[in-house]
């Protein structure tokens, strides 16, 4: 559902977006804690926060998550200090200079998690070659929790159409 509201640039009204129905987590008992708690493992290492939320956002783009596509870019920009280039870099990451070797192995290893069903052998053996040449094992398992939450709250978000900024 939508409808215009009275925000406008250059004239022309914003679409209002509104979600299909109240956000699952919230109205399942434990939901969003189960999440939380999932993030909070995820941020449990030595992994910079920043990689953290650069995997955030690359995931939420690929799955179309309006909602976390604002928020990680938010955080990239407010809580990393991250400039525009590199926030609007990061779907065309392979092609732009403002990500370490660690960062391009941590988000290819996100597109290729998010994006499972797209190849037989989803994580070649020469990723995962390259992600553990860069990262402990504990800093691989936080990898793989902070991709598996994000689609999680990505795929909710779509289905009931979370728009962006509303909480």
């Amino acid at each position: 559902m939508s409808d215009t509201t009275a925000t406008t640039i250059d004239a022309e009204p914003f679409v209002t977006m509104r979600a299909r129905m109240p956000h699952p987590a919230f109205l399942l008992e434990g939901g969003f804690d189960a999440l939380s708690a999932m993030n909070k493992v995820a941020g449990s290492t030595e992994l910079p926060a920043a990689t953290l939320h650069l995997v955030s956002l690359r995931a939420s783009q690929i799955n179309g998550c309006s909602w976390c596509t604002v928020e990680h870019t938010r955080e990239l920009r407010e809580d990393d200090g991250a400039s525009d280039a590199r926030i609007a870099a990061v779907a065309s990451w392979r092609e732009a200079p403002y990500f370490t070797a660690r960062e391009r192995a941590a988000l290819a290893l996100t597109e290729a998690v998010t994006r499972v069903a797209d190849r037989p052998d989803p994580v070649s053996d020469e990723l995962w070659a390259e992600v553990t040449a860069l990262f402990s094992k504990k800093e691989v398992s936080a990898l793989l929790f902070a991709i598996g939450t994000i689609n999680v709250w990505n795929r909710i978000n779509a289905a009931i159409r979370q728009p962006a900024g509303a909480r």
